[in-house]
């Protein structure tokens, strides 16, 4: 009898060792610069994206997994006889989870469940995690699917941009909007919700203010979200902004764990640097 396996995409930016600790597969999305394409987290850098999109004044094109990629992911699992839970990124934002749903198709491997995460970053992150140790409590593949999808409304993702001009870039926004808020000097609180992104609380002023009056306007919504962990992920920015978030979360004295993850290439290509989410469970 084969194993029940937990996969998910490159967009879940969880790192390395959380993906060892959960015995978590990831399939690489693909990042497009001057017409090469890299594969995300394997072929090149958050650090080597924004230096590329400054230089060029525009945003890499990002593409869904192809294919023969997402075949040679699951062809090893059917030869074993696995269960295989695959939880992407959501499917306003990706037709990743619909090439899994291709190349099990093409496998005729009738075993794959794939779950549209409704969300992207660490809010996959926390569902990925919550599947893993299911599986690892002994649930079945059939009671781990049915759990992770009817709680993936409760997950909480936001994040504050520190800029909108790669959200314009990659048309995610209009160019009159980041012109606008990027004279005000605003910086925005973007809100995942039924899978889309969409705009809160805009805020103003330097960093450290700003990601500091983000967490604590959360206080309620912390301090009654499911204890068992908080993800605080980032984009390429200076750690001293971080870590008064996380000093921040650490005094509320209520979270088993506290998560620090940096966003992967996709993430970063969209939302540019000093971005920062704390992504978490409702009760």
């Amino acid at each position: 009898m084969g194993k029940t396996i937990i996969m998910t995409d490159s967009t879940a930016d969880l790192t390395k060792e959380l993906l060892e600790k959960y015995n978590i597969e990831t399939i690489p999305l693909c990042i497009i610069m001057d017409d090469k394409s890299y594969f995300d987290g394997i072929d090149i850098t958050p650090e080597e994206i924004i230096k590329w999109s400054d230089d060029n004044k525009t945003t890499p094109k990002t593409a869904a997994a192809g294919i023969d990629t997402a075949i040679e992911a699951l062809k090893p699992h059917k030869e074993a006889g696995d269960d295989v839970i695959y939880i992407g990124i959501s499917e306003d934002m990706s037709t990743t989870c619909n090439v899994i749903r291709l190349a099990a198709d093409e496998l005729d491997y009738d075993r794959v469940f794939v779950i549209n995460s409704m969300n992207l970053s660490t809010g996959i992150g926390l569902q990925v995690i919550r599947a893993a140790e299911m599986r690892d409590a002994g649930k079945s593949t059939e009671e781990i699917h049915e759990a992770i999808v009817n709680a993936r409304e409760d997950v909480r993702a936001s994040f504050v941009v520190d800029t909108l001009t790669f959200l314009a870039r990659g048309g995610r926004c209009t160019a009159v909007t980041a012109l606008l808020a990027n004279t005000l000097k605003l910086k925005p609180r973007i809100e995942v919700k039924m899978g889309k992104m969409g705009v809160g609380t805009k805020y103003r002023g330097k960093t450290k203010k700003v990601l500091m009056n983000y967490v604590e306007d959360m206080k309620e919504e912390l301090l009654q979200a499911d204890s068992t962990r908080v993800f605080v992920t980032y984009s390429v920015m200076d750690h001293a902004d971080v870590e008064p978030v996380v000093e921040y979360l650490k005094e509320l004295n209520y979270f088993d764990e506290i998560l620090e993850t940096q966003a992967g290439g996709v993430i970063t290509s969209h939302c540019g640097p000093a971005t920062l989410g704390v992504l978490f469970y409702a009760k």
